[in-house]
């Protein structure tokens, strides 16, 4: 039986950074990308079935007998497994995020005063109350103040940087707002507008934006290609260590998502050298990713490779350093504590966490925290025989329905107050 993961493209997401498997597909040699697919434990038959060939075939390509010459076979290769086409020497393929001729590696130019104090005003709201409410307002000031100024013929790059970052941060409000959907269009509209500004910081960030969020709808495989596009905006431009590491702990988090533990592990402590070594400016646009982020994004690493001791530390340290006016950040930390407790099966301690979360900021207005919540309740629902788990979720259901009741004009409640 495979051991890996049943995703064949989970695992050339874990290979989108082995030179091995970059060369194979520069050389368009098929039957080492092959072999090395079945090094990381995938069987010649699903391979096979994959890519639509029959076994004989493949053990062809696998053993040098034959190669691929054909290019309805290369496209049919790179579409079964997510391979980009540019690594084929191929268009782009329909899967793939859209993307644009990389921007000129120029500084951030400096922010207009007024777009900038909207940003931060909109940035300060959203980390204490959530972005679900937020997400109109954004939009308002899109729409009535940044947008017009877009098609003046004497328009300057800042403007387009304030366009990309506030249309990026709309994407983040609706991805809060549980609408990854919407998210995902905002993200791709940004892009372009951090490119024509010519802020390749910017649109690295956005690039690592739109990675998470194919993380959060459980494609590793994009989410490792949207995070190499972001290395790949950043080149030889100038040097953003705390973006740099941004982009690598997305990375890792792919490739431990796609089981690819020692890649993963790996990517993860890049991730943590670039932000040791960081001492660059403060970027005007882009939100500070800190030890506590790092922190955070290595839990949730650490716990999808089933190394719990060590997720267990950095979900820990996350939650000590992120400050009490981070509402949301605090207690999707707090989630990610708890979850991890019940891996561990350590209850009463997932229960004492889970308290102190109930505990916290009650206003928060976030869809995404309701539906991490949930999903702990269906952890620790098999455990309601032991009767502090049992409380706790008497506890949790009074509190869901009291919070729910902030949230019933944006998520229609059923009869039981809850959310469909």
């Amino acid at each position: 039986m495979d051991r890996a993961p049943r995703d064949p493209r989970d695992v050339v997401a874990g290979l989108l950074g082995d030179e091995r498997f970059l060369d194979a597909c520069a050389q368009r040699d098929m039957g080492v990308l092959f072999r090395l697919l079945n090094h990381r434990g995938l069987s010649t038959r699903r391979i096979a079935t994959a890519v639509d060939i029959t076994q004989g075939r493949l053990y062809d390509y696998m053993n040098g007998k034959s190669r691929v010459e054909k290019l309805v076979i290369f496209e049919q290769i790179a579409d079964a497994l997510h391979v980009p086409g540019h690594l084929l020497g191929l268009a782009p393929r329909p899967w793939e995020p859209a993307t644009t001729p990389a921007p000129c590696h120029s500084p951030p130019a400096p922010a207009d005063k007024e777009d900038m104090a909207a940003m931060d005003a909109f940035r300060r709201a959203d980390r204490q109350t959530g972005g679900t409410r937020l997400y109109g307002a954004v939009i308002r000031h899109l729409t009535s103040s940044v947008a017009p100024r877009l098609v003046d013929a004497d328009s300057k790059p800042q403007v387009f940087a304030a366009a990309a970052a506030l249309t990026e941060m709309a994407g983040w409000m609706a991805h809060d707002s549980g609408r990854d959907d919407l998210a995902g269009r905002h993200f791709t509209r940004a892009l372009p507008l951090a490119r024509t500004s010519g802020d390749a910081a910017l649109a690295a960030n956005i690039a690592a934006s739109s990675s998470h969020l194919a993380l959060q709808s459980g494609d590793p495989a994009v989410a490792a290609h949207w995070a190499h596009t972001g290395l790949d905006i950043l080149g030889d431009g100038p040097r953003f260590p705390v973006l740099t590491a941004r982009l690598h702990a997305m990375t890792a988090r792919a490739l431990a998502a796609a089981a690819q533990s020692a890649p993963a592990v790996r990517v993860l402590d890049k991730a943590h050298q670039f932000l040791e070594t960081a001492a660059e400016a403060d970027h005007p646009w882009l939100s500070p990713f800190d030890a506590a982020a790092l922190a955070s994004e290595s839990a949730h690493v650490l716990r999808d490779l089933h190394q719990y001791d060590e997720a267990l530390e950095h979900a820990e340290r996350a939650i000590v350093l992120r400050e009490t006016g981070r509402a949301r950040s605090l207690a999707l930390s707090r989630i990610t504590l708890v979850g991890i407790h019940i891996h561990r099966r350590e209850l009463d301690a997932a229960v004492h966490v889970g308290h102190d979360l109930l505990a916290a900021e009650p206003t928060l207005g976030s869809v995404r925290v309701v539906r991490q919540l949930d999903g702990l309740r269906e952890q620790l629902t098999p455990h309601r025989g032991y009767s502090p788990v049992r409380d706790f979720l008497t506890r949790f259901d009074d509190a869901r329905r009291a919070g729910m009741l902030l949230l019933a004009d944006i998520i229609p409640l059923t009869r039981e107050g809850t959310a469909p």
